[in-house]
């Protein structure tokens, strides 16, 4: 599986990220939620780089050209809620995209909180056989919940690549990727890894909960 970590090179993503980790800035949610989608413009367009294209007549007013387009047949999945405004910035990019969504959530499995498991509980997707799938999930601290999301979507087919997007990383929820996907055709990128997890399993130094900081607390 290839990793592409965009903060091994510095760009406006940088100042995205520090907002979205200002205990400050985070009281604005629609701030918040602005940064992660462009995160998702930005991961999407950096992504766009490495599709197949072909050259395609174009009209205009004045003449004929051919122009290289892209020739992939895209789907863009998002686990809920999370990852709807990342979702919505690859969408601003892909815009002829089809779309999927998983419902995958964590529940702590014991009384201290300390170890999580994931409930997958509803999903709708076209089938993924032959397309370009791309998975936006903006946070990846276990790793269960894209795994679970991965092993759903590709019950309705078998894709010719697979993107999995995230915001924060850690080195764990990524060996959780790797063992759970096809190395072969499957491509992980990230705005940045964080060094690991509480006991809680929140990313740190990360920035929180990402749901409840775009939408509100949960039960």
């Amino acid at each position: 599986m290839k990793i592409i970590n965009l903060s091994e090179q510095n760009s406006v993503i940088n100042r995205y990220m520090a907002e979205l980790r200002d205990y400050q800035y985070q009281k604005n949610r629609t701030l918040f939620r602005n940064n992660i989608c462009r995160i998702g413009e930005v991961m999407a367009y950096e992504m766009s780089k490495t599709f197949d294209y072909v050259p395609e007549n174009v009209v205009t007013p004045l003449g004929k050209l051919d122009i290289p387009l892209p020739v992939e047949n895209i789907i863009v999945a998002t686990i809920l809620r999370a990852g709807l405004p990342f979702h919505e910035g690859f969408l601003h990019v892909f815009d002829h995209a089809d779309n999927a969504f998983v419902s995958a959530y964590r529940m702590y499995t014991n009384r201290e909180h300390t170890q999580v498991g994931v409930h997958t509980e509803y999903m709708a997707s076209p089938s993924v056989e032959g397309k370009t799938l791309i998975i936006a999930d903006p946070m990846l601290a276990t790793g269960g919940s894209m795994a679970a999301g991965y092993e759903a979507l590709l019950k309705t087919g078998t894709p010719k690549s697979v993107h999995i997007a995230c915001v924060i990383a850690t080195p764990e929820g990524i060996d959780v990727v790797r063992e759970a996907v096809n190395p072969d055709n499957t491509t992980l990128w990230t705005a940045v890894i964080d060094p690991g997890m509480n006991e809680h399993k929140y990313i740190v130094p990360g920035f929180g909960d990402c749901g409840d900081l775009c939408y509100g607390e949960k039960l």
